[in-house]
C-alpha cells in the first residue's frame, strides 16, 4: 500500500506542476482569436460571392439554420 501512495503523490505533484505552468496559453488564445476571425472573414466573403449582400447573407444563416435543425444532413 505504501508503494501505491508514493506513486499517487508522485503523479498529484506532477498534475500540479503542470497546471501552474501556464506558458503556451497565450499562444491558444491568439490561435482562437484568429480562428474566429478566419470563420468571420470566410462567411463574409461568401456572402459577398453571390451579388446582392443581404438576400444571400439571410439565405447563408437560413441554410445554416436548417442544417443544425436536421442534423447536419
Amino acid at each position: 500500500m505504501n508503494f501505491i501512495q508514493k506513486i499517487y503523490v508522485k503523479a498529484m505533484n506532477g498534475f500540479e506542476t503542470l497546471k501552474k505552468d501556464e506558458r503556451g496559453s497565450q499562444t491558444l488564445e491568439w490561435i482562437g482569436i484568429a480562428a474566429v476571425i478566419v470563420i468571420i472573414v470566410g462567411v463574409v466573403s461568401q456572402a459577398f460571392s453571390g451579388g446582392d449582400f443581404g438576400t444571400t447573407l439571410v439565405q447563408k444563416f437560413s441554410d445554416l439554420i436548417n442544417k443544425i435543425g436536421s442534423g447536419g444532413n
